[in-house]
């Protein structure tokens, strides 16, 4: 009997590897308890219920986790992810904690591609992870930077460029499937709107997609900072479109349209002042309790406008959105007074306001 060439019983050992580690990502799927969905009503709003999908309770604390998990099935399942291979991705922080999270489990290598301005919580949870963190100067392209990096023989998980099509839109426990499942039993189980931010565009993409296959009513707006790429681009309906200005809320408000930001199943584009997602975002720690990014105040901000049209029509029903990331991620930046005081950032006006929309008597 001929004897096993090298090449193939190193091909047999990576496919061995490879199934293992797919079965790895399944059991850890199965481990992690779904998200709670928080009920709440406020007073200017009869009739209208808004759920919070709180995505922090995630081990690696966002709605990234579901995304890594699927970039790295992705990868396994395509080919391109082999054992011993390095990884690498280009990232603003809580993809790149999650993805540093998975490789650990798996046993491989991490780099993070990050803009030197990335909160300091978030390079620190890369780094006690085992991750590396290459940190790029302003006006540099991470995701150019992890190409090149790549090049020597990494797989780049490319969130950017792969979201909308490594996550499963049609169930297996997605984001949207689980929102509707647990809205089964309350007042309005299908809810007037599900609100999101755009980050890699995957969200809304899975979102709006699996509002479509299942035939529902239910609208989808994304949360935008205000003067970023996907409002600008889905108002014109231009992929070529770019930020007018920057944001202080990482995560979401892109300086130009990516791949996976599908125009056409997006209903709403509401865009939120800087302050104003950082009062919404301490006025969410006050109401529950617990402390969220940048990006869950933006979500809360455009809840309320939609909330408010809905009001003034006449209308009652079921509000949903993200709460996407632990605030402790930025201790130093956001949650930081002088930090907000030197970037010129006065929450304030906007908290007063917010807490009278949402208690005072019409």
């Amino acid at each position: 009997m001929a004897g096993v060439s090298a090449d193939a019983a190193a091909t047999d050992h990576d496919r061995a590897w490879i199934s293992a580690a797919i079965a790895q990502l399944h059991r850890e799927a199965a481990r992690s308890a779904d998200t709670h969905l928080l009920h709440m009503r406020f007073d200017r709003f009869p009739g209208i219920d808004f759920y919070f999908k709180d995505e922090a309770a995630h081990p690696t604390g966002s709605l990234k986790h579901r995304l890594a998990r699927s970039l790295f099935l992705y990868a396994l399942c395509n080919g391109r992810l082999h054992a011993g291979q390095a990884v690498i991705d280009a990232s603003s922080g809580s993809t790149a904690i999650s993805e540093a999270w998975f490789a650990r489990l798996l046993g491989l290598r991490f780099t993070a591609v990050m803009p030197a301005s990335t909160a300091p919580g978030k390079i620190e949870a890369v780094r006690a992870l085992g991750g590396h963190c290459e940190l790029t100067g302003e006006g540099a392209c991470t995701q150019v930077r992890a190409f090149d990096i790549a090049a020597d023989g990494a797989c780049f998980l490319d969130q950017f460029g792969l979201a909308e099509r490594a996550t499963d839109w049609r169930g297996n426990n997605n984001i949207a499937e689980s929102i509707l499942s647990q809205l089964a039993r309350e007042p309005h189980p299908e809810p007037a709107w599900i609100v999101c931010g755009a980050g890699t565009g995957g969200t809304s993409a899975t979102i709006g997609r699996y509002l479509r296959y299942r035939g529902l009513r239910t609208r989808l707006c994304v949360a935008e900072p205000e003067g970023a790429a996907f409002a600008e681009g889905w108002r014109s309906r231009d992929r070529g479109a770019r930020a007018r200005q920057a944001t202080c809320i990482e995560g979401i408000g892109r300086a130009r349209v990516e791949p996976g930001f599908l125009f056409e199943i997006v209903d709403d584009v509401i865009e939120v002042e800087d302050p104003a997602s950082v009062a919404a975002m301490l006025l969410l720690e006050e109401r529950i309790g617990f402390r969220y990014g940048g990006s869950s105040g933006t979500n809360l901000v455009a809840c309320l406008a939609l909330a408010s049209r809905m009001r003034d029509a006449g209308q009652t029903g079921s509000i949903v959105t993200l709460l996407c990331d632990r605030g402790a991620r930025y201790r130093e930046t956001l949650y930081d007074a002088g930090w907000r005081q030197a970037h010129a950032i006065d929450p304030s006006p906007w908290l007063l306001q917010l807490r009278t929309t949402l208690d005072a008597s019409p």
